[in-house]
């Protein structure tokens, strides 16, 4: 079954940005105002001090999405941006993001990525029970972890 990284925006609730500072060390934080915009993916910087330090430090970053019920997902790599208030573009970034967010969530900043490649995350499941469906997957799953 063909699972696309707009499958996977659908029905993802959080992603993850994992990052590496100026001193090399790793972080990965997760993030809930996000969208997917062409070849980029855009996150809203409400509460990622630590995630922007690190991008003006070092842009390589990668992003997780997984559905966890299905259990697959996509992973995402490219060069972040920060794009502040004050930066040319921002208002026409922060609009769609900022109706995610609401009043209660100011965003500081975007940040942009441009998606340089993805990969599918697939969950062993898959490859070890290749004849189950989409459904076998989900209840499997919800049986597991008791949903």
């Amino acid at each position: 079954m063909s699972w696309t990284i707009e499958d996977t925006c659908r029905h993802s609730v959080l992603c993850w940005l994992a990052t590496v500072d100026a001193k090399g060390r790793p972080s990965v934080s997760p993030k809930e105002m996000w969208r997917l915009a062409g070849e980029e993916f855009q996150i809203a910087d409400i509460a990622s001090a630590g995630s922007v330090r690190a991008i003006r430090a070092n842009p390589e970053v990668c992003v997780s999405l997984i559905d966890i019920f299905r259990q697959r997902g996509h992973k995402l790599c490219g060069a972040a941006e920060i794009i502040g208030c004050e930066d040319e573009g921002f208002d026409a970034l922060h609009g769609p993001l900022a109706d995610m967010a609401g009043p209660h969530f100011p965003i500081r900043h975007v940040i942009r990525i441009k998606i340089e490649r993805s990969a599918e995350i697939l969950a062993p499941s898959y490859r070890i029970f290749p004849d189950r469906t989409e459904g076998e997957h989900i209840g499997a799953t919800k049986a597991r972890y008791g949903v």
